[in-house]
């Protein structure tokens, strides 16, 4: 089914930077700039496609400190910037030594994007949604989501000044019901989990025609979002690529976008186009992409997603053929770590580097340790871990695990004593 809103402009009326046309990844049919998803042919997933002008290395490092310092990689309006929005991105990559000594790497980077305005790399991708969304003439933005997308949304809905509509799984953590609350759009919990949130949502997009669901009816544009992860990880490098990359994998769009990113780069001369590896990192219990690998499949069947990892838990996600693609074909790997090492995970990049992740973040490093264990990631090759959400957001995950190292009376004597006791 392919969906259009009614009330989008033709693509020869619209501002969308370089974006020239929808193509399908299966077919390669190609249709013109709208809100469609599927591919009329065959019904397969669209992506834009671009022609790029000259884009220098100058004009990127000349323009604002956020993602629209590549406006002219994304399907974005030329004045993008004159509406009011979160400005997510330019967020910190964190030379890791004491985490890479603790893994036994030789050259490890942390990206970490907890700096967003809503604390996760959702930011960016719903960043580039809006601005699509307003070009095509919708009005309400609009998810399905596992918690950072909902409070994305909501926030830059507010931000824009434009309602939203959230869907969510009523099981969601705590934490992440009340930072997409705050902002007053509407937020409805869905009796189901994920996959039977995103059903609906995709029923809702099709009934609502000034509804933009960043995911669904705008997702081909709102997925080019995480390119900027990895721009902003090349320009910080001093333009050039990492030898590896750890990336977490829920529906897969960051993985594939991210590959996306670097593939672009190399084309337009704006790094050397060196080889580089990618790697995905799932939870045991949400982990179709990684137990396809492991199996040798194409094919991912879908699961039932039963992990402390809830942003990760895409039981049927969207892009997991085209991770298996870009994961083999860059000669990495996928794999999954269990729920308790998803917290060893956590706690590592904590006490190593000082940045409290989510879940998500506990899953990339747990899973960059057992692929380093295993052999499939290379100690001696330089690695960059992408850690996209806070650990402000799944307190759950650590709460009765972690707290006071003892509780004294206030007396000298005896916070002398608790030193004493932890060898200090």
């Amino acid at each position: 089914m392919t969906l259009t809103a009614g009330t989008a402009a033709t693509s020869t009326a619209l501002d969308l930077g370089p974006a020239r046309a929808l193509s399908c990844r299966e077919c390669g049919h190609q249709i013109p700039l709208a809100a469609e998803f599927a591919c009329p042919q065959c019904f397969g997933p669209l992506e834009v496609a671009y022609d790029f002008g000259t884009v220098t290395r100058e004009s990127i490092e000349a323009g604002p400190k956020s993602i629209w310092r590549y406006r002219h990689l994304l399907p974005v309006p030329s004045h993008v910037q004159s509406h009011p929005n979160t400005e997510p991105g330019l967020t910190r990559l964190i030379k890791a030594d004491r985490l890479a000594a603790a893994l036994g790497v030789r050259s490890l980077w942390v990206k970490d994007d907890t700096g967003n305005p809503t604390h996760s790399f959702k930011d960016r991708v719903v960043a580039v949604a809006l601005a699509a969304a307003r070009e095509l003439g919708f009005s309400v933005l609009c998810c399905p989501s596992t918690g950072n997308l909902a409070n994305a949304v909501a926030a830059a809905a507010a931000r824009a000044g434009w309602d939203s509509v959230v869907l969510v799984p009523k099981s969601l953590e705590q934490a992440k019901v009340l930072t997409t609350a705050v902002y007053d759009g509407t937020l409805l919990a869905v009796d189901g989990n994920y996959d039977d949130v995103n059903r609906l949502a995709t029923e809702l997009a099709a009934e609502h025609e000034d509804w933009a669901f960043v995911n669904v009816n705008v997702r081909p544009y709102y997925a080019e979002g995480s390119k900027t992860l990895g721009y902003e990880v090349a320009e910080q490098l001093g333009w050039r690529l990492p030898q590896q990359v750890v990336v977490p994998v829920a529906s897969g769009s960051q993985l594939t976008k991210v590959d996306k990113g670097f593939t672009e780069l190399g084309k337009l001369g704006l790094v050397e186009p060196t080889p580089y590896r990618v790697f995905g990192a799932q939870a045991t219990g949400c982990s179709p992409v990684a137990k396809a690998f492991e199996d040798g499949h194409d094919v991912v069947q879908p699961v039932r997603p039963d992990t402390i990892a809830r942003s990760l838990a895409i039981g049927n996600p969207a892009d997991g053929p085209y991770v298996l693609d870009a994961v083999r074909r860059t000669g990495g790997a996928l794999a999954h770590v269990s729920d308790e090492e998803v917290v060893d995970g956590i706690r590592l990049l904590a006490r190593t580097e000082g940045v409290f992740a989510e879940t998500a973040g506990g899953v990339t490093v747990a899973t960059a340790k057992k692929l380093i264990e295993s052999g499939k990631l290379d100690p001696d090759a330089e690695t960059v871990l992408l850690i996209t959400g806070d650990g402000l957001k799944t307190l759950d995950a650590v709460s009765g695990r972690i707290g006071p190292t003892a509780t004294v009376p206030s007396t000298s004597a005896a916070v002398q004593e608790a030193l004493a006791a932890r060898g200090l």
